[in-house]
């Protein structure tokens, strides 16, 4: 399948999550390509990436300026139509703030960045991007955000536990932000919207310690066969 990875001004991950996508299609270069901010075309892609940084600066509030984009808006129609859309932490902000996904991210509890390597555990969500992984499971990629604590209003928090929305939540002890419930990684009510904070694109090679975030790259190519 052919990814488009948006790229947004103030964006820093856009390069390593294109590389992810090249490297979950068989690592050529054809596989994925850069959608800068205000295209609104996205005829020929299967996937989408909405990568981290600092969109637009973060002004306002991390994602509330990007939510606005020309591409953002092709983004929600793409998803509407069942497409995969994929947001890593700033991503994943984008998301929330643009509705594609309940909840929101606030400050971490320490107000700190923070910058570590750490465990997840694989949830149950019917979503293509865990097509690849196990339930349960635990995979060990990056964390590193400032503004990665999720918070949901009780009522919401409820639905999104009970719809079995969780994609990937903290390992025990390993929650980095005081993100409710542990909760790393949502998806929409469909499944084919993804966001989580930490960054599995930094995860995809053995020279970094780690290759577990290359599957959540390869799910949606893997769900498309088992169906």
């Amino acid at each position: 399948m052919k990814w488009g990875v948006l790229q947004f001004p103030g964006s820093c991950d856009e390069r390593d999550a294109l590389n992810a996508c090249q490297l979950a299609g068989g690592g050529g270069p054809g596989q994925a390509r850069l959608v800068w901010h205000e295209e609104t075309d996205l005829s020929g892609l299967d996937g989408i990436v909405v990568p981290g940084g600092f969109s637009y600066g973060d002004y306002l509030r991390a994602g509330a300026i990007a939510r606005f984009s020309p591409a953002m808006t092709a983004v929600a129609e793409f998803a509407a139509n069942g497409g995969p859309v994929l947001g890593i932490c700033n991503g994943f902000q984008v998301l929330c703030e643009s509705g594609l996904l309940p909840g929101a991210l606030l400050t971490n509890e320490r107000t700190r960045f923070i910058c570590r390597q750490g465990d997840l555990i694989v949830g149950e969500s019917d979503s293509p991007f865990l097509a690849g992984l196990e339930a349960g499971s635990t995979i060990s990629i990056p964390f590193k955000h400032q503004s990665g604590r999720f918070f949901a209003p009780p009522e919401l928090l409820e639905q999104i536990e009970s719809r079995g929305q969780v994609a990937f939540r903290y390992a025990p002890g390993q929650n980095p932000n005081g993100s409710l419930n542990d909760i790393a990684g949502v998806t929409n009510e469909a499944g084919n919207v993804l966001g989580l904070m930490p960054h599995p694109e930094h995860a995809v090679e053995a020279f970094s310690g780690s290759t577990d975030g290359l599957a959540i790259f390869q799910g949606p190519a893997l769900a498309g066969a088992a169906s």
